[in-house]
């Protein structure tokens, strides 16, 4: 480093008469001093570059940019502050450029009350300051600031469009950020790569085909048809709006692909419902040499709570761990998630319990997951905690998770407090989601006037899902005349969708009116409209075994025949009676037990125990709710196998043990 301290005697020994040769040595040291500088500055290497260089910097002002950048690369306030004053002490502090880094530092780094403050002051403002400012209010989560600086610039630039067009779209605006962008597109501003990546995603957002295809065909037009971000951004925008064969294409013909390419193919599949074949592309992609990063691992393990596959689930935690993504939150609430959906709630405590400093989203998965398992009251004591000891705020998925979880226990009183709570305390707009919960709620717990009620005079257009709640409801407590009128709505709304019909058909089927359930299966026979089959799956040695109603297909489908004799002869000695009122067919009673003991969750609960460990627990998945014959028998099954067996229907998981279920029969 002494060589530094060298080159002022070194100059005053050179002597030359020649001027120009002066000018020419002077400028050439003025040059390495700076690269020298600068270097030091991008090594983050702060103390050294102003020690050694502090004469040099004082000469050219504008090198306080590198050392303010350096600060930023490492998120080093206190040197920040140190550099300020210095600014200040030196009378740069009114140069724009050099305003601007400050701006920026102070955006950047967690001051951003400063960074206003600074803005303020400034005596010259510039495009590019105004810039920082709408960036930093984007960062800040204040979208109505950074849209009103924008609105008040007399004069914006291409990073301006982009800014505004990402943030509102970061947020969700999409319609908004869409607008934005076709405005700055007449306006004359070109879209770069990050702004076509930003409004895709928009697209994406609002599932809006046709825009998208329009700006399929700007990228081909501009020749960004071959740039990585483009073509992922425009991948993802196919594949989120149903055409996955689309977007897999762009990603395949393009010459060069790289994790981003390959995370947007495994997203699309897990997206559009195709999970196992998740797994299938995560294997290329480890061979093809990519290395999975957090975006990657959340589509996979998001596929493994999908498929309940506890095996794949814990292999994928284990290269989280080794590939040091496992303190990400993001990872860490996918895996509270995975575990939960899994049917494994203390693991999903656990990494919830070994997670420091968890967001809301890990906190709200948890209440989630006590929720999705009947636990009512644990989802409300971690609230409180989460609320009262971590000051954690809430956001409206907490609330969604909270509601949901005390529909599933019965807590009526409850449930409407946390609603109350979420608008009145937390100034959050009930979204549709919010109002299904409550519908749901109200309507598991008898209250079906009081829901319909609260449809009627809520503030956001009904949609259908949260018609076939409350229809769902009328069918739990027998409710015939209002479930044909509730029915109605559901029909006007969408007249084919097959679930409504087969929930109005049990509804008179349980009424024994089989006129009525002739006329609703002939209005399904018209509109070629078929009740989804109940399928039933769980995971043996990392395979999937899928079972359906009565099913013959399967190689061990003789023993399992067999062995459901016997249960339910052992079950009949210990007082079981097979619910043939839940047979929703006129047919003999010998038929209507046939039926019940070959439904798909029993035979593959004769399944696990026939071909696992004894004492493991038995780990089932069904598409549908679970009917109210099987809920009894598995209780019996359970005593009689002395086995923990879980099973996880369309809305919650049942815990079966000892000849009792976790739900306290309510579900």
């Amino acid at each position: 480093m002494g060589k530094y301290y060298c080159l002022g005697p070194l100059s005053r020994r050179y002597v030359s008469t020649n001027p120009s040769s002066v000018s020419v040595s002077v400028s050439v040291s003025k040059v390495k001093l700076t690269a020298e500088f600068t270097s030091l500055c991008s090594k983050g290497l702060l103390i050294p570059a102003f020690n050694l260089f502090s004469s040099h910097i004082w000469s050219h002002p504008s090198l306080f940019s590198h050392l303010i950048q350096s600060c930023i690369s490492q998120n080093s306030m206190s040197l920040g502050k140190q550099i300020h004053s210095v600014i200040i002490t030196s009378g740069c502090s009114s140069d724009k450029f050099i305003s601007n880094h400050l701006l920026n530092l102070y955006s950047k780094c967690g001051q951003f009350d400063a960074a206003i403050t600074l803005f303020g002051v400034m005596p010259r403002k510039n495009i590019m300051s105004c810039n920082i400012l709408i960036n930093g209010y984007f960062r800040n989560g204040d979208w109505e600031s950074a849209r009103k600086v924008f609105d008040e610039m007399p004069e914006r630039n291409i990073a301006t469009w982009n800014a505004m067009v990402a943030g509102l779209i970061q947020f969700e605006f999409n319609e908004e950020g869409l607008g934005l962008f076709w405005r700055m597109y007449e306006l004359g501003f070109l879209p770069d790569q990050f702004a076509l990546g930003s409004v895709l995603r928009g697209c994406a957002g609002l599932r809006a085909l046709v825009a998208g295809r329009q700006i399929h065909g700007y990228v081909r037009k501009c020749g960004f048809e071959f740039d990585l971000v483009v073509v992922s951004s425009l991948a993802h925008m196919y594949m989120k709006c149903g055409c996955l064969g689309e977007g897999e294409r762009l990603i395949t013909a393009m010459p060069s692909q790289n994790v981003v390419a390959w995370n947007t193919l495994l997203a699309g599949r897990a997206q559009n419902g195709y999970p196992e074949e998740v797994f299938v592309q995560y294997n290329i992609m480890k061979v093809a040499g990519f290395r999975p990063d957090k975006i990657t691992f959340m589509s996979v393990i998001s596929s493994c709570s999908e498929l309940a596959t506890l095996g794949q689930g814990q292999q994928i935690h284990t290269e989280v761990i080794k590939a040091g993504a496992s303190s990400t939150l993001s990872v860490i609430s996918s895996l509270i998630s995975m575990y939960s959906r899994c049917g494994c709630l203390e693991d999903s405590l656990k990494v919830f319990l070994e997670c420091k400093n968890g967001d809301v989203v890990c906190w709200s998965s948890m209440i989630a997951a006590y929720g999705f398992h009947g636990r009512g009251v644990e989802a409300i004591d971690l609230f409180n905690q989460m609320e009262q000891q971590e000051k954690v705020e809430a956001n409206d998925i907490t609330f969604l998770s909270l509601l949901y979880a005390c529909s599933h226990c019965g807590l009526k009183e409850e449930g409407s407090e946390f609603f109350d709570l979420m608008v009145e305390k937390y100034g959050v707009k009930p979204r549709i989601e919010h109002y299904t919960c409550m519908v749901d709620l109200l309507g598991r717990y008898g209250s079906l006037e009081e829901a319909e009620a609260l449809i009627r005079s809520m503030p956001v257009k009904a949609d259908v899902i949260i018609w076939k709640t409350l229809l769902s409801a009328c069918k739990i407590h027998k409710k015939a005349e209002m479930a044909r009128r509730i029915a109605e709505e559901v029909f006007r709304l969408d007249p084919w969708d097959p679930v409504p019909y087969v929930l109005l058909s049990n509804i008179h089927a349980s009424d024994k009116r089989w006129d009525d359930v002739s006329d609703v299966r002939k209005v399904m026979r018209e509109r070629k409209l078929k009740k989804e089959p109940g399928v039933s799956w769980l995971e043996v040695k990392n395979q999937i075994h899928q079972f359906c109603m009565g099913d013959k297909s399967h190689p061990k489908s003789a023993d399992i025949d067999s062995y459901l004799r016997e249960l339910t002869l052992e079950m009949k000695k210990r007082g079981y009676v097979p619910d043939i009122d839940s047979v929703l067919h006129d047919m003999d009673v010998e038929d209507k037990e046939y039926d019940l003991v070959h439904h798909s969750e029993k035979l593959a609960i004769a399944f696990g125990l026939l071909y696992t460990s004894v004492g493991t627990p038995i780990r089932v998945i069904k598409n549908l709710r679970v009917c109210s014959d099987c809920h009894v028998a598995i209780k019996y099954i359970s005593e009689i196998s002395n086995r923990e067996i879980i099973v996880r229907d369309c809305s919650r998981f049942h815990h079966f043990k000892n000849g009792r279920c976790s739900c306290g029969d309510y579900w």
